[in-house]
């Protein structure tokens, strides 16, 4: 006897069923991923360098004996508000300053300097808005009262690559003969009890100026090397090249630590020069 025949129907027997088709997968892109990744980076360095702290390099001998040329150091940026110059290049995207807080007197900061085609530079806080400050003899008179100026012993530092300019009448040579600079030092004490070291080396013009008065929104920089500084003593061009009084919202930092510092006798080719050219006791130096 014939078994009849199954009424399922076709479609939907088990055995007839068609597995979905799986989508091809979309080849990779090496080039792709390391864009991504680049730009990642990108995105990392302009938020750390802009709001939370970036490098700095000294270039010149105007805030001797604090700081060399061929130091580096970190400065942190969230002391005194973010403006366009937290950002990098000036980018105008913060209007005017948020977060706002003055700097205190004795900070040393890293600014965009006024007037000088958006260098960075450094000096110390000596003025606040509404201070007068004036020099008589290369000392600072603040707010009609002279801030202490303390003869200490003589700054020594060796003539090297990157230190060669020692005036004649500075220039001896050490127990072991090596060539230096002895410079005269003093110790200075503002009125909130901060200290620090300076050089006076003549009786030149900017040790004896006006009375100044610092504007709301300003401050009075100044080189801790006193002749060899351009700062808030100077006019602003046209009318002389230094850099009057600085907007607060020019300030880009407040430096914090060495992190470097070579002699300038390293020669890239020559790696074993990186070591004998670092001054390994500047390392760690804080402010």
């Amino acid at each position: 006897m014939e078994t009849p025949a199954s009424t399922e129907p076709v479609a939907s027997r088990p055995e007839n069923v068609q597995a979905p088709v799986a989508k091809p997968e979309k080849p990779k892109s090496e080039w792709r991923d390391l864009a991504t990744f680049l730009l990642k980076l990108a995105l990392i360095v302009f938020v750390v360098r802009s709001f939370i702290f970036s490098p700095f390099s000294i270039p010149s001998e105007s805030m001797l004996p604090r700081l060399l040329i061929g130091d580096y150091l970190f400065i942190t940026k969230w002391n005194y508000g973010y403006s366009k110059h937290s950002l990098p290049w000036s980018l105008p995207l913060i209007p005017g300053r948020i977060l706002p807080r003055d700097p205190a007197r004795g900070d040393v900061v890293v600014f965009k300097a006024p007037n000088h085609n958006g260098e960075d530079w450094i000096k110390r806080v000596i003025g606040l808005p509404g201070d007068t400050i004036e020099m008589v003899n290369g000392q600072v008179i603040l707010n009609g009262k002279p801030v202490p100026k303390q003869r200490i012993a003589d700054f020594v530092l060796p003539i090297t690559p990157n230190f060669t300019h020692c005036p004649t009448q500075f220039q001896t040579a050490d127990a072991k003969g090596v060539a230096v600079c002895r410079i005269p030092q003093f110790r200075e004490t503002l009125p909130n009890g901060k200290q620090y070291n300076v050089l006076d080396q003549d009786n030149l013009p900017q040790d004896n100026t006006q009375v100044y008065t610092v504007p709301a929104g300003h401050v009075f920089l100044m080189g801790d090397n006193r002749d060899n500084s351009t700062d808030s003593r100077f006019q602003q061009p046209p009318y002389g090249s230094g850099i009057g009084f600085v907007p607060i919202e020019n300030i880009e930092g407040k430096a914090v630590v060495n992190f470097w510092s070579t002699d300038g006798g390293a020669n890239w080719l020559l790696p074993w020069t990186w070591f004998t050219a670092a001054r390994w006791s500047r390392i760690g130096e804080g402010f």
